[in-house]
């Protein structure tokens, strides 16, 4: 059955004068993508102060007011749909992919179909649904909407059940880089503070002097650009909803194109530092760069790796 349909008003700040819709729309809704709002855009669902807006590029002005029309979403089991996926290893009992920015993980709010969960069910065939579950198959972890990188999925029940202990235990090896506002002192760290749901905003997470759960990223600086920004690799001891975006935010450091951790670091800034590049920063520079695992039936030790996005070398050109 489809959920109902819902309209949402929103009014372009003075600080957002002259930027694009979709981006605006993005940082101003919470729970719909950048690419779920161009679809809506492209789809004649955005009206503005001179009617139907079709065009994502379109530049809002202070004070205008933007509505968005969500049709209502189907809900009910996911269905396969056959999609690209870039796939580093499979067997048996996993398969790992290398996850583009812009794919959802499994089906939510804001996200029907589309996902990665609608794309192995197309790509493994019948008996995939019944691992772990309907709603979620094969899901032992996830990556945020717009990161990219490594990912794995269990195609067995053993592998899910095996996986599944092994993130808990965080038996799981995981390295990720970024692109972070400024550079860290010290170099090099540990961010230990817990994360929870956010007092302020319920859809966002937290750090939290009480409550919420123990949450551990170590962090590296690989390369700084010119003082104002840095590569950082992170690695981490547990696994919570947002963790390396709010713990570098947290140390004043958030993720170069994070809309909901980064704390005003605004689009112009970055288009003065790194010129027409800035258009390519759509979503946060946060990459999945490594994940080592126990295969969850022979034990043996597995590494895979993803090359970063050339938009993080790109960037640090302009500073060389």
């Amino acid at each position: 059955m489809p959920t109902a349909s819902r309209v949402l008003s929103v009014r372009v700040p003075d600080d957002k004068d002259g930027e694009r819709l979709d981006r605006f729309l993005a940082a101003s809704i919470d729970d719909l993508s950048r690419t779920r709002l161009q679809g809506l855009i492209e789809g004649g669902e955005v009206t503005g102060p001179a009617g139907t807006v079709t065009g994502p590029r379109h530049k809002v002005a202070a004070g205008e007011t933007y509505r968005v029309s969500v049709p209502g979403e189907r809900t009910g089991v996911p269905e396969p749909q056959a999609m690209a996926l870039d796939i580093l290893y499979e067997d048996n009992d996993i398969i790992v992919i290398d996850k583009p920015s812009g794919l959802v993980v499994h089906p939510a709010a804001g996200h029907p179909d589309g996902t990665l969960v609608n794309a192995l069910l197309a790509h493994c065939g019948p008996g995939f649904s019944a691992v772990g579950g309907a709603a979620r198959p094969g899901i032992v972890h996830r990556l945020d909407i717009g990161t990219s990188g490594v990912m794995i999925a269990a195609k067995s029940e053993v592998a899910y059940l095996a996986l599944t202990r092994d993130f808990a235990a965080h038996d799981i090896e995981r390295s990720y880089e970024a692109v972070v506002w400024g550079v860290p002192s010290p170099p090099r760290g540990t961010i230990d503070a817990n994360i929870g749901r956010s007092p302020r905003n319920r859809k966002k997470m937290a750090v939290l002097s009480r409550g919420g759960k123990p949450a551990i990223t170590h962090y590296e600086t690989l390369r700084p650009g010119g003082g104002q920004l840095a590569l950082v690799r992170c690695t981490l001891e547990t696994g919570r909803t947002h963790q390396i975006r709010v713990h570098l935010s947290h140390i004043g450091h958030p993720i170069v194109g994070d809309p909901a951790y980064g704390r005003g670091r605004t689009k112009t800034r970055l288009e003065k530092m790194i010129g027409d590049m800035a258009e390519q920063v759509d979503r946060p520079l946060l990459h999945a760069v490594t994940l080592g695992v126990n295969h969850p039936r022979t034990g043996e030790k597995l590494s895979f790796s993803s090359p970063k996005p050339i938009i993080f070398k790109g960037i640090f050109e302009n500073f060389e």
